[in-house]
């Protein structure tokens, strides 16, 4: 008992230095880069702290396990929205760019769509799993396009109104800089393995737990394993929204999001085809999909006026978790 309880602060420790490391090192990546921090925590951010997703469903995916797979980024898609952002709120208000309203939360949701249309007939093979993955190359350019355009114009815009840039640059101030592209990778790239790692401490023993006690592969996918998994997205923007870098924390949810449907279930049902046993509807899945959705959906409402979600709206998101919770419980 004193050597888990010895590993599970060890795992917290590796949590917060990793999402410390993580949030600074992409911090000064994005304004060496001369590109929003925005696209950063939609890139390079999401998609470090979703390793634990892709490890975990491929591996589920190998070994036959289809449920865990699929019920993974489900759950780790619900968990990231509802939980870590619902947190982050509470921790710190969050204002994002206007372009995670105008743009990045519907793209999210036409995914999340997409995907609840290809798992209709109970299967992701190896032709869905291509055009998901298709999907998250042609997202990470657009996004690096976009932002490109965007800082031309800000860059423009600055030389008619250079207070307007003093007060950014005094803005970006409030987190320090580190201008070593050699420094800032080894950030972001420890920063990422801290947390990977010590989020996989926390979650194995709770899996053997749950097993033990035996525990469907759904409901082990939605909750324990797709809150262990979410636990390097939690750790990175609540601490990137106490350092006020809220686009690094907003974006990375909602990238993170992306990444677990169009490379962690691409990767996953390319290496193997995902079947849903049991079959879509009847396996309960559809109604996870539609939790899925409607969770993905709270967000934009939340920011479509001023862009900003607030601490209410942060309890608002933590009890559609409970509920969400609750009703898996009921039904297992």
């Amino acid at each position: 008992m004193a050597l888990s309880i010895l590993f599970f602060c060890a795992g917290l420790a590796m949590l917060y230095y990793g999402a410390e490391w993580l949030v600074k090192g992409s911090s000064s990546l994005a304004r060496s880069l001369g590109v929003t921090p925005i696209v950063i925590g939609l890139t390079v951010v999401a998609f470090g702290t979703s390793a634990p997703e892709l490890v975990v469903s491929v591996v589920s995916s190998i070994k036959d396990k289809s449920m865990i797979a699929v019920g993974n980024v489900v759950g780790s898609n619900i968990c990231n929205i509802a939980l870590v952002l619902g947190l982050a709120a509470l921790f710190q208000p969050l204002t994002g760019d206007k372009s995670v309203v105008k743009r990045d939360i519907p793209i999210m949701l036409g995914i999340s769509l997409y995907l609840l249309l290809l798992s209709l007939n109970s299967r992701l093979g190896r032709f869905e799993g291509a055009t998901l993955f298709a999907g998250i190359i042609l997202y990470t350019l657009f996004n690096y396009y976009m932002s490109k355009r965007e800082m031309k114009r800000a860059s423009i815009g600055a030389e008619f109104a250079p207070h307007i840039a003093l007060q950014e640059a005094a803005g970006e101030a409030e987190i320090e800089f580190f201008a070593s592209r050699a420094k800032q990778v080894v950030l972001i790239v420890t920063g990422i393995a801290g947390v990977v790692i010590g989020a996989e401490v926390l979650i194995d023993s709770a899996v053997k737990i749950m097993q033990v006690l035996g525990v469907s592969e759904k409901f082990i996918g939605l909750t324990i394993v797709a809150i262990g998994t979410s636990l390097p997205e939690l750790a990175t923007s609540v601490v990137a929204a106490l350092r006020k870098e809220m686009d690094i924390s907003i974006g990375n949810l909602v990238g993170s999001n992306v990444f677990n449907i169009l490379s962690v279930l691409g990767v996953a049902s390319l290496v193997r085809p995902i079947p849903i046993p049991g079959g879509f509807i009847a396996s309960g899945l559809l109604i996870d999909y539609i939790v899925m959705l409607f969770v993905s959906f709270l967000p934009w409402l939340m920011m479509r006026k001023n862009y900003t979600i607030i601490r209410r709206h942060g309890l608002i998101l933590l009890a559609c978790y409970v509920g969400y919770l609750a009703y898996l419980i009921a039904k297992s």
